[in-house]
């Protein structure tokens, strides 16, 4: 397990320095992916069922060209519940993003943080996927925690963490991420085992 954890950190920490080395990243992101599926406790099925609804919500952004031309949205499925995160200009298309979103089959649950403004800026994003690296970096080097077990989102500053966990891992990593530079605030969305 501490091997583990050593691998993911040393993938994150080449991801970082080396910018887009396709090789690095790709080979970094199949270990990164093996190590998440082994520790997971969600069943094989499940994580490909999130990473489809993740696809699918994309899918439906890219092609409704006002909601790709006018909103910056992220949706985040864990356990077939999803988060949505991001900017859409006005009520009635965060209304139609969070509809397209519940209607895709096997979702179970909708977080709406979606906020009414403009789209961020790249400098607020960089920053945001800084403090997402800050977060799990603590998170991975953990003695005792499985990091890996966490997904961590951050939109302006703000962190989010889902993740099928004890109570007792749950109050571990939060602590962390609020010890984390540059957090705003943490908001749990867990779903407890015990």
């Amino acid at each position: 397990m501490i091997f583990c954890k050593q691998l993911s950190l040393i993938s994150l920490i080449l991801l970082l320095l080396t910018g887009c080395a396709a090789a690095v990243v790709g080979a970094g992101a199949a270990v990164a992916t093996t190590a998440t599926v082994a520790h997971d406790r969600r069943t094989t099925g499940i994580f490909i069922e999130d990473q489809a609804i993740e696809l699918k919500a994309s899918k439906s952004f890219f092609s409704d060209k006002e909601i790709n031309d006018s909103s910056h949205i992220n949706v985040t499925s864990y356990n077939t519940v999803v988060l949505i995160t991001g900017e859409t200009p006005n009520e009635d298309i965060r209304q139609r993003v969070v509809n397209v979103v519940r209607n895709i089959p096997k979702v179970t649950h909708v977080y709406d943080e979606l906020t009414i403004a403009a789209p961020s800026s790249m400098l607020s994003r960089s920053s945001d996927s800084l403090i997402t690296s800050k977060v799990k970096t603590r998170l991975l080097t953990l003695d005792d925690f499985d990091g890996t077990r966490v997904k961590v989102v951050t939109e302006k500053g703000i962190v989010y963490l889902m993740g099928l966990l004890t109570r007792a891992e749950s109050d571990i990593a939060t602590g962390e991420a609020q010890q984390s530079g540059g957090v705003q605030k943490v908001v749990k969305l867990f779903q407890y085992i015990d």
